[in-house]
């Protein structure tokens, strides 16, 4: 795979050659090994055939298939493209999207045994206020309601209401109509424990109960891979998951 020009990553385990799950991951080129790590985390993890593609906006918009300006308030190169997420999926399938700032701990199979095909997407339903004015390198922090749903989300690529996120709509709509999944009805929208989007800084483990540990944490103030987030919550997971990757790439080049 070469990041440039957003190839997939497959993998396919135990010689099953059944069809991948589909998994897109935001890409940035700031936060390219949080991107690596984020993709290594799961691969190693997981017991089913999976499909990784970064959502790389410099690809996408050679494509003709994204064309929006970027505003100061986007924090990243993937704020609006996340929402290609159906169409890059042919409208067929569940698939997922992430932001690269995610730490898997679980094998991606146990969220897959979540989905419910009632539901056009499925995410974790956040009750998210940050204290900080500030983000990852400097970025603005911004509110708005249902903040970071949209940052881990199962799509139903088949369902009919999401055939209508295409790049026309991606490309036009409002950050509102976008990130607060308005078109959608809420009970269209499933939920999934938060273990699956686990807010470092935000969420917290209950001593002594299992149930509470994360199954994926989500960097969202800005991981160990920025300077200012170096000791954060879980800097130890990510930095431990980084050392392994690297090894695992010096043995594959060797």
């Amino acid at each position: 795979m070469t990041l440039a020009n957003g190839e997939a990553h497959q993998v396919t385990n135990n010689g099953d050659l059944s069809k991948p799950f589909k998994i897109f991951v935001g890409y940035d080129p700031r936060e390219d090994l949080a991107y690596e790590v984020c993709r290594h985390s799961i691969l190693k993890r997981s017991s089913v055939p999976v499909e990784i593609t970064p959502i790389v906006q410099s690809d996408l918009r050679e494509k003709g298939l994204y064309w929006r300006e970027r505003n100061k308030l986007e924090s990243t190169e993937f704020s609006f493209s996340r929402f290609l997420t159906p169409y890059l999926a042919n409208y067929n399938d569940w698939a997922l999207f992430i932001d690269c700032d995610f730490l898997y701990l679980a094998d991606i199979k146990e969220l897959m045994e979540l989905i419910d095909d009632k539901y056009a997407i499925m995410c974790v339903h956040h009750d998210y206020t940050p204290k900080e004015t500030t983000k990852m390198d400097g970025a603005v922090q911004t509110l708005y309601p249902r903040k970071n749903w949209s940052s881990m989300v199962l799509y139903n690529c088949g369902h009919p209401k999401n055939k209508g996120l295409t790049p026309e709509v991606v490309n036009n709509q409002t950050g509102a109509f976008l990130h607060r999944f308005q078109w959608l009805e809420d009970d269209e929208i499933g939920s999934i424990p938060s273990i699956w989007n686990f807010l470092e800084g935000h969420n917290k483990v209950v001593e002594n109960d299992s149930k509470t540990f994360p199954k994926a944490i989500h960097y969202t103030r800005g991981g160990p891979w920025f300077e200012a987030w170096k000791n954060c919550e879980f800097a130890d997971l990510w930095l431990n998951e980084m050392h392994d990757y690297i090894e695992e790439k010096k043995l594959n080049a060797s």
